[in-house]
């Protein structure tokens, strides 16, 4: 059974929920969110105060909470939620988190959710050791579910999957520079670096809820191709965005010489005088190079096509549905993956 998406495409498309409009997709698990902001800005603090001032900073790096939201979602639509569940919602938003002040490091940002990156105020060496006392009181906090096995094969499942992640992150690093990337390893660079922890918080969800190993297996796959569209939209953005409008550093891809789907399609579209072009300018990345660039991946249909790669994935996200009921979980769940694939932010 194939699900469509929940709205139209097209000209006369609803527009994507984006912003606080996001968050009324979460109001199904409202009440378990709020515990869950509650339960973050209690362990994200420090009796040291210039160690408070620097957590407390990254509690507000972690933006829309899409994450902790599909633990709780996927619980949600199989049964009733459970403090366990609560407890992995903040879990992975550490987690999350942390690979975001890492990211800033990586990237040289100075801008996230329109506010200054750690790294920009408080400098690198600061961002690296945040980052790793979220990962690790993240794992502790995984540590403390009351079911010992229970406790064991959450450790199991999110140690995994932040080993994908980093992986992930370490193929593009080595990637940069790298011109001649292809699609296939463009997307298996994503597959671990973003859509593997959005595949694991909705397995998490599931599991936690007491759902079989069908259902289970599809909240998983969805969790994955959703995390692949919202990636793939997500570098889009870093191409064509303005930072007034997604609030965190432009062009850092092109910067790092990062190569993301809308190059390469343009990269590959390409011959001769105009393909040397775009190889000039991605060598030697500027605010004017960006300009270019851009320019030159809307002429070719870059843009489009990234679009399309995204929705597609937004749909394959919305046919793993098909194993839940017909219900709110449902819907929203369906909507996000299109939030995912068109956002704006």
């Amino acid at each position: 059974m194939r699900l469509p998406l929940p709205t139209k495409t097209g000209s006369d498309a609803t527009p994507a929920p984006t912003g606080p409009a996001v968050r009324l997709l979460f109001n199904t698990v409202g009440d378990a969110l709020a515990r869950v902001e509650e339960r973050l800005q209690a362990e994200l603090r420090s009796d040291d105060p210039r160690v408070d001032a620097v957590v407390r900073h990254g509690y507000r790096l972690g933006g829309k909470r899409l994450r902790p939201a599909l633990v709780l979602l996927a619980g949600d639509a199989i049964g009733s939620l459970t403090p366990d569940h609560d407890l992995l919602a903040v879990v992975v938003e550490m987690i999350h988190t942390a690979t975001l002040v890492h990211d800033d490091v990586l990237d040289e940002a100075s801008l996230r959710r329109h506010v200054d990156t750690v790294n920009a105020r408080w400098g690198n060496e600061t961002s690296v050791l945040l980052g790793d006392f979220l990962f690790s009181h993240a794992f502790y906090l995984a540590s403390t579910i009351e079911d010992s096995a229970r406790a064991a094969e959450a450790c199991r499942l999110i140690g995994r999957s932040t080993n994908r992640v980093c992986h992930g992150e370490l193929r593009q690093t080595l990637s940069e520079g790298e011109l001649n990337l292809s699609e296939a390893d463009y997307l298996a660079i994503i597959d671990g670096k973003t859509a593997e922890l959005c595949a694991c918080c909705c397995r998490l969800g599931a599991l936690f809820a007491g759902a079989d190993q069908q259902v289970t297996a599809g909240l998983e796959a969805y969790g994955r191709n959703l995390g692949m569209a919202f990636q793939i939209a997500d570098d889009l953005l870093d191409l064509v965005g303005e930072e007034e409008e997604t609030g965190k550093t432009a062009g850092a891809d092109l910067a790092k010489q990062k190569i993301t789907l809308p190059l390469i399609y343009t990269r590959d579209s390409l011959v001769n005088g105009p393909r040397n072009s775009l190889e000039t300018w991605l060598r030697a990345p500027s605010t004017t190079s960006r300009a270019e660039v851009r320019k030159l991946v809307e002429a070719v249909g870059g843009v489009a096509y990234a679009q399309r790669r995204a929705q597609e994935y937004a749909e394959l996200a919305v046919s793993e549905l098909a194993v839940l009921p017909a219900g709110s979980a449902r819907d929203t769940l369906a909507q996000l993956a299109y939030f995912a694939s068109r956002r704006d932010a």
